[in-house]
């Protein structure tokens, strides 16, 4: 047998050819790709059209751009993609350790990037005040205990004093602050931040709008009680809550135990959903950890939390712009691929689903409420209703299981009540892609919709009129 021999130039330049066509390829979603070349079997007319967020007058889409003050990403990476995805909100995290780190010098200049940035694109920041800081003997990451800065007399005065600092730096242009994040099994201390934290904004800002952040229902209740004992309800205006769970669509039981414990106390209070989506591969730690998840399963996730949130007139923030170089793990929740270096990669499939959402269910669509349905599938569906100029718009999906991997479509005899059409079309939200309905596929009479053999699957399509829908140039 003949042994081959390689000049070690050769070998030089067969590593970095291979170098060049590995880095090219990961600048490519294999996913994406595989996304735009399937589809229902229908007759394709367009793709949906997408606007910059400057372009939207209003809404309350918000997308992440978490954890820049522990610098797990670079918002300069992504800026740019934040007004294309369309959102018009983005939620920041204020990273006291990272603009104090010299007790009472206070260095603002990363925050003002992040803060104007959004401000410039047409996206209105709002800001998360956290964490604890190591110069007062309190910790700067997730789940840092509240104890060592509340109860240190020094640290929490420094604390208050930050908070002055901050929203007096920024309350021309942000109007919406969050207290914490994720203080669990907390409430004691939590509840004293809460009340303390946000008389000192309303103090600077009195018509700020202000966030509680996610905590345990037990936690939510001692910080109730304690408003109400102090006559402090009129405070807050939200209480945040992050569902992570498998299936996207098994969390509004719980939602709506929420929403009573809130309202008991005050009609005024609203929920905020503020803070989930769904990684994209498995991952070992942090949210929704120990399943596999992929890059097929991400977008259909993040669709049916987002089709939830805003058919139960829920505010919306989708986790995360890009991904996070965690100082344990790379985190893939990002609509964005990145590197360790914090580079972007690629925009994942979960990019264009968020983006076809957020830039089709602006203020100007409004939610009518959970649709009732009759089908002959052995399948939950759920149709989300909305109403847009006085027409009819529906989101369908399956919802019994947890999203999968397949790019497949059962096709369903269904009708859904209280809703008709006059020339509806078939979008697929994950590609964008508009269908047509065949003129025997449909009948709308006495106030419902009968549909014939309509493609569904485990993540929303849309039904519209065809004159309430822009198609792409």
């Amino acid at each position: 047998m003949k042994r081959r021999t390689i000049s070690i130039a050769s070998a030089i330049i067969c590593c970095v050819m291979g170098a060049a066509n590995i880095s090219a390829r990961t600048h490519k979603s294999i996913t994406w790709e595989k996304f735009k070349a399937s589809g229902p079997e229908l007759k394709q007319v367009g793709w949906l059209a997408t606007r910059h967020s400057k372009d939207i007058a209003s809404s309350d889409w918000s997308i992440g751009c978490e954890t820049l003050d522990r610098d797990y990403a670079r918002f300069s990476t992504y800026k740019d993609y934040v007004g294309e995805l369309g959102a018009k909100h983005g939620r920041l995290q204020s990273g006291w350790a990272k603009c104090e780190k010299k007790k009472g010098v206070y260095e603002f200049a990363w925050l003002d990037e992040s803060i104007h940035g959004l401000k410039e694109i047409g996206v209105d920041p709002w800001v998360c005040l956290c964490y604890g800081n190591p110069v007062y003997k309190s910790d700067v990451r997730l789940g840092s205990g509240l104890g060592p800065l509340v109860q240190s007399k020094e640290g929490y005065a420094a604390w208050l004093k930050y908070v002055e600092a901050t929203v007096t730096r920024y309350k021309d242009v942000v109007t919406e602050w969050e207290i914490w994040n994720e203080p669990f099994g907390q409430a004691e201390n939590y509840s004293v931040m809460l009340l303390d934290t946000a008389e000192l904004i309303r103090n600077i800002q009195p018509k700020a709008v202000i966030i509680a952040t996610a905590i345990h229902d037990k936690d939510r209740d001692v910080c109730l009680e304690l408003l109400k004992k102090k006559g402090k309800l009129d405070l807050v205006n939200y209480w945040a809550y992050h569902p992570y769970t498998r299936n996207p669509d098994s969390s509004y039981v719980h939602v709506e135990k929420m929403q009573k414990q809130i309202e008991a106390y005050s009609p005024k209070y609203k929920l905020y959903q503020g803070e989930v989506g769904c990684p994209s591969i498995l991952e070992w730690t942090h949210a929704l950890s120990n399943y596999p998840w992929t890059e097929y399963s991400q977008p259909k996730w993040n669709l049916r939390r987002m089709a939830g949130d805003r058919v139960r007139g829920i505010r919306c923030n989708v986790f995360t712009m890009i991904d996070l170089r965690y100082y344990n793990m790379q985190q893939s929740f990002g609509m964005i691929r990145s590197n360790l270096k914090l580079d972007f990669i690629y925009k994942r499939p979960t990019f264009y689903a968020v983006q076809h959402m957020m830039t089709f269910f602006d203020d100007a669509v409004k939610p009518v409420g959970i649709l009732e349905c009759d089908s002959d599938s052995k399948r939950k569906i759920t149709v989300a209703g909305f109403d847009k100029k006085g027409t009819s718009v529906s989101l369908l999906w399956f919802s019994d299981k947890i999203p999968d991997d397949e790019i497949s479509w059962d096709k369903v005899d269904l009708t859904v009540k209280g809703v008709t059409y006059k020339d509806p079309v078939y979008v697929e939200m994950i590609t964008g892609k508009v269908f047509e309905l065949a003129k025997g596929a449909w009948m709308s009479a006495e106030g419902n919709t009968v549909l014939t053999q309509l493609p569904v699957w485990d993540s929303p399509m849309m039904l519209v009129e065809r004159t309430q829908v822009e198609l792409r140039k």
